[in-house]
């Protein structure tokens, strides 16, 4: 399979408000399950009856803030808010945040995005809408029944980030989100699309609840995960949202993406019915899409050393899962325990249909810090696990994830749905980006938001991120800024030559770095304006010179056209090695250099910015500038433009300084001029003088 790269990401988890909070979770071994008070509980509604119940169990792994949502942002009214199911309005904003971390600017993206997603069981419509005719009569079934159905979680994304590839809702129940991504990555090869979402979302109404524990089910008695550990009896329910942006691989470099991942294969499959129940995980069933998924990826999976179980800690699942493992692995050179096993579940809890995807960016972010996070709640191995004669090891400890010989580091992740729908993908560490080309010693770093509050946030923000994050490029931190975000009426700009200099200019509000304006206008109408004589001075235009390729290109050429005509290289004066300065600056006081030097540097330094895509509309120029004018408008061509201006500075030479006033036949004068431009005939002969235009001044 052609690789598929991972090149954005964005999620929330429990006590993880973003991806750097979840990591340092993660690698932190922090039990991220909230156990909640008597009182708590009452308070949300949970029957008292059910509280003294001994089975009842008091955990959940909670989403922060799941309920808080920016509907106009989003261009939502208040009541289309208000009815919608939680999931989708979370998932909204993630997928947001994904592409922006992909450094791509939501809803002006000239690509063909795809949308591949899945949510859990809608229990915000039950628990909160249908308890409230009121809101439900205002709203109305149909708007009622487009806000809440799974259906409309993908195409909705879709609609409101203006991505045009396909939007496909998948519900494979456990395994939704991970079978999105290889369904993602199908389209990707199948060129559906150029680029694609894919994630899952799960968020429980009422938000703060337990569960009642039964026997030989899925969810753990006691509130732990404790996968393939001896005391194992289950999982606990949690919530949580991610959102991967996949790119084939080659593209993605090729556009200098910055590429978390790589996704070597993945496959799915369904058990189908030889197993003994239909909630049943089977041997069989997970081997073949482990081993399928190896096969598409073109690896030995002795050199995979990490996968990222399923690992819902049940008595009959995890014996199940490390059995198909282990088949699927086969002697894998007769090694033992060289793979590392974890499940993120322990930590944060089964998210259900966002399960698959919390797993795979746990996975990319050890192989992008190259550690391996503890499993937690494991000490003594399941006893029907054969882990000795296995090539797993449950990794219960934070560890250097070592490189195997001189290939990358690999990994698999699994998720197994309820059904009998498994997953199974391959990941490989990116590799080495290419190195930052030259740039610019100072950087514009730009902001934009909807509102000055959010401006200042994201303000505070951006400095805060510049100060944890070493070893960025400032040029490419400005580039995504500048390109890979979406356009809003309240505006920053911050002036620096470095990330340190940036933050710390954010941070203080420097009046002299940082800019702030509300601006309703995209594209302000922009005016060149070009002075003519007496703007002059030895080195203008010198920084430009030595820092714009593009500048210093125009110029040569410029000087190379005119050196035969003015008798010396115009870099040479304009441009001159320290000892020459006077020579040179006594040299550019003549007319006949100072015309073609202004023309040279405006012409220049006017390309140059209609190159960075800064184009007037109209263009003004005084005396020589109206030549830099026509020239650009097409009026004359540069060679042209060139020899009228290095003839017209000589005509106007006068030895010693003082007026010039040149009787010259009408004739030539037009000869000089193109066509399009006129003269004044005063009584007879055409003079050519300093003033009125066009002379000199």
């Amino acid at each position: 399979m052609e690789p598929i790269a991972i090149v954005g990401m964005a999620g929330r988890f429990p006590r993880a408000a973003n991806l750097r909070q979840y990591w340092d979770n993660l690698r932190g071994g922090v039990d991220a399950i909230s156990l909640f008070r008597d009182e708590e509980l009452a308070a949300a509604g949970v029957d008292p009856g059910l509280l003294r119940n001994p089975r009842y169990v008091r955990t959940r792994g909670v989403l922060q803030d799941a309920e808080m949502f920016d509907a106009v942002f989003f261009g939502l009214s208040p009541r289309e808010a208000e009815i919608m199911d939680p999931q989708h309005r979370v998932f909204l904003e993630t997928a947001w945040q994904a592409l922006e971390s992909a450094g791509y600017a939501p809803g002006a993206i000239a690509r063909n995005v795809g949308v591949y997603a899945g949510a859990s069981l809608n229990s915000y419509v039950i628990a909160s809408l249908l308890t409230n005719p009121e809101v439900m009569l205002a709203a109305g079934g149909y708007q009622a029944m487009l806000a809440n159905d799974k259906d409309f979680l993908a195409t909705r994304v879709s609609y409101k980030l203006n991505l045009c590839g396909p939007g496909v809702t998948i519900q494979t129940a456990c395994s939704t989100s991970l079978v999105a991504v290889q369904m993602a990555c199908q389209a990707l090869l199948a060129r559906e699309c150029d680029m694609a979402l894919a994630g899952g979302v799960s968020i429980n109404v009422p938000r703060v609840s337990g569960y009642l524990y039964e026997p030989g089910m899925i969810l753990s008695p006691d509130g732990h995960c404790r996968a393939f550990d001896a005391r194992a009896q289950g999982t606990v329910a949690g919530e949580g949202v991610g959102v991967v942006v996949l790119k084939r691989l080659g593209e993605a470099l090729a556009d200098r993406d910055h590429v978390h991942a790589v996704i070597r294969g993945a496959a799915i499959n369904n058990d189908g019915s030889l197993k003994v129940g239909y909630t049943a995980p089977s041997v069989d069933g997970q081997a073949a899409v482990i081993a399928r998924a190896h096969a598409m990826a073109g690896v030995d999976p002795a050199t995979i050393t990490y996968v990222e179980a399923h690992g819902t800690g049940t008595e009959l699942g995890d014996p199940i899962e490390v059995a198909a493992l282990t088949k699927a692995f086969g002697a894998a050179g007769g090694r033992r325990g060289f793979c590392a096993l974890g499940s993120v579940k322990t930590g944060i809890g089964h998210l259900d249909a966002a399960a698959g995807v919390a797993g795979l960016i746990k996975t990319v972010l050890a192989l992008e810090h190259r550690e391996l996070p503890p499993s937690l709640h494991f000490s003594v191995p399941n006893p029907r696990i054969d882990f000795a004669n296995s090539p797993f090891r449950v990794n219960a400890t934070l560890a250097d994830w070592a490189r195997e010989g001189d290939g990358p580091r690999r990994a698999g992740v699994s998720s197994f749905g309820i059904g009998g729908t498994n997953a199974h993908v391959v990941l490989e560490e990116a590799p080495a980006p290419a190195p930052a080309g030259p740039s610019r010693p100072v950087q514009v770093f730009t902001l934009a938001a909807k509102t000055g509050e959010a401006l200042d946030r994201a303000g505070a923000a951006l400095g805060a991120h510049l100060d944890a994050r070493g070893g960025l490029a400032p040029a490419d931190v400005a580039y995504t800024l500048h390109l890979g975000r979406a356009i809003f009426t309240h505006r920053r700009v911050v002036v620096a030559a470095s990330l340190e200099e940036a933050a710390r200019a954010l941070r203080d509000e420097d009046p002299q770095r940082v800019l702030s304006r509300v601006e309703a206008g995209k594209d302000r109408p922009v005016v060149f304006m070009f002075s003519g004589q007496g703007s002059q001075y030895v080195g203008m235009g010198r920084g430009l010179y030595e820092s714009e390729p593009r500048f210093r290109e125009i110029v040569d050429e410029c000087a190379a056209t005119l050196a035969p005509m003015l008798g010396v290289d115009l870099r040479s004066v304009l441009y001159p090695a320290p000892e020459e300065m006077e020579a040179a600056g006594a040299r550019l006081a003549t007319t006949a250099i100072t015309q073609p030097a202004l023309f040279v540097v405006e012409y220049a330094l006017a390309r140059l910015y209609m190159e960075w895509g800064i184009t007037p509309q109209a263009m003004l120029g005084h005396s020589i500038g109206e030549y830099v004018a026509a020239c650009l408008a097409g009026v004359m061509s540069l060679a042209d433009a060139l020899g009228l201006v290095a003839e017209r500075g000589r005509l106007m030479e006068v030895p010693g300084g003082g007026m010039l006033a040149v009787p010259l036949p009408e004739a030539e004068v037009r000869a000089l001029l193109p066509a399009s431009l006129s003269i004044a005939a005063v009584n007879g002969p055409a003079r050519l003088r300093a003033a009125p235009a066009p002379g000199p001044g």
